[in-house]
């Protein structure tokens, strides 16, 4: 075998920083405390008039300024999705303590994904276009809508060369991200990658689609921090969030080198595809239980060794029924009642692509605190969603493993193993 025909050694990949832009608060402290306390970011929506919609409440971030992350031209060139995600890789890079003077910039990856991309962005250039007969569209249009923009934006900014691409796989995106960037430094064809998701969806056309489906929570616009109910046998529909999700990840080695804070290892990641429906999930779970299976297997973890999963619990009636049944397929009916699980967008709300970004950031501070954080509103037992979702309170338990699970429209299930180092 010729030197360059020899295997490469499998690297060892960390979470070194966080970034998170969400409902529940921005920075990777905040939102945490926010969770643990149980605190829903839901509101009554004000960035578009819903009065024509069933729906009127949503994650709406009313907070950020992109000013503190962006460059105020370059802000006005780009979708609100890239804001999150500009405002998201900062934080990330802050909290991993990152000297990008000291970085090898052709070894540092960016792998940023949207379930949508610039849906504000389109839509106001339709509107003129169509609405107002303007008889030109912006030039930056075509550049601020793509889905993958968000990543090329931040690597412009950080200076990263390394692999960059977008993944879109619905709710599934930020997960996919996460899972393929681990799979680029696992194979030592990067030292860091700068990973996950980001979302800016709340738009007259998100929600004219979200609630034409009837796939929205109807039920509690005058109460709307009730609304996100995973699991419990009066949720009615999911409640749409926006914002970003992302991690630095790195290999074990470099981390060590930097003398980086570590939160955790990534161990494992698998992903497949129901085949089944373009938004149903397929009902005996059969999709959702062999990508967490074959990310255990794939990891080294047993079942037993699993103590919390943060679901993906999107308060739908189906998802919450069939992730139910596949926890029970993976782990055995009477293991699984033994689980910690929670979803934590009973506070988030749904944040789409930017969702596995957000709820691996969870997982990884639940290792790092011992603290699992509640699914809040579970106030009336599902007889079909009857294992122990942690209902409304915090609680502390060590977490050395963790499952973080993620579906999308498509079909697509997708799981993550992360382990204390």
């Amino acid at each position: 075998m010729a030197p360059m025909d020899l295997p490469t050694r499998k690297k060892r990949v960390v979470i070194t920083g966080i970034g998170a832009v969400t409902p529940c608060g921005i920075g990777v402290q905040t939102l945490w405390d926010n969770l643990i306390a149980g605190r829903s970011g839901i509101r009554k929506i004000t960035q578009i008039n819903t009065d024509d919609f069933p729906c009127k409440i949503g994650g709406e971030i009313a907070d950020f300024e992109v000013d503190a992350f962006m460059d105020r031209k370059e802000a006005r060139r780009n979708d609100r999705y890239t804001h999150f995600a500009m405002g998201a890789a900062k934080l990330a890079l802050e909290d991993a303590k990152l000297d990008l003077e000291k970085v090898n910039k052709d070894r540092f990856g960016v792998l940023i994904g949207s379930g949508i991309g610039g849906i504000t962005t389109y839509e106001e250039q339709a509107k003129r276009l169509f609405v107002e007969k303007a008889k030109k569209a912006s030039p930056f249009m075509i550049p601020s809508l793509i889905s993958n923009m968000a990543g090329g934006v931040v690597a412009i900014e950080i200076g990263a060369k390394g692999p960059n691409f977008g993944v879109v796989s619905a709710c599934s995106t930020g997960s996919h991200a996460l899972g393929e960037s681990f799979k680029i430094l696992r194979d030592n064809e990067a030292d860091l990658m700068l990973t996950g998701g980001a979302e800016g969806s709340i738009s007259l056309l998100g929600y004219a689609g979200f609630c034409a489906m009837k796939a929205m929570s109807t039920s509690f616009n005058d109460e709307p921090s009730r609304a996100s109910r995973p699991f419990d046998k009066e949720r009615d529909g999911f409640v749409m969030s926006e914002g970003a999700g992302l991690l630095l990840l790195e290999t074990l080695e470099h981390a060590q080198q930097r003398g980086a804070p570590i939160y955790c290892e990534l161990v494992g990641y698998a992903t497949t595809c129901d085949a089944y429906h373009p938004t149903a999930p397929e009902m005996s779970g059969r999709g959702l239980a062999t990508a967490m299976s074959l990310a255990l297997e794939r990891s080294g973890v047993a079942t037993k060794e699993v103590d919390y999963i943060n679901a993906h619990g999107t308060s739908t009636y189906y998802n919450d029924k069939v992730e139910t049944i596949a926890i029970k397929d993976v782990f055995g009916p009477e293991d699984a009642s033994n689980l910690n699980i929670s979803s934590t967008k009973s506070m988030t709300g749904h944040l789409l692509g930017a969702a596995g970004g957000v709820e691996a950031a969870v997982c990884a501070k639940a290792i790092r605190e011992g603290v699992i954080p509640p699914t809040i509103n579970y106030e009336y037992p599902d007889p079909e969603c009857d294992l122990d979702y942690t209902p409304n309170s915090k609680r502390e338990a060590p977490v050395n493993v963790a499952l973080s699970t993620n579906l999308g429209f498509g079909g697509h299930n997708t799981a993550l193993v992360l382990k204390a180092l």
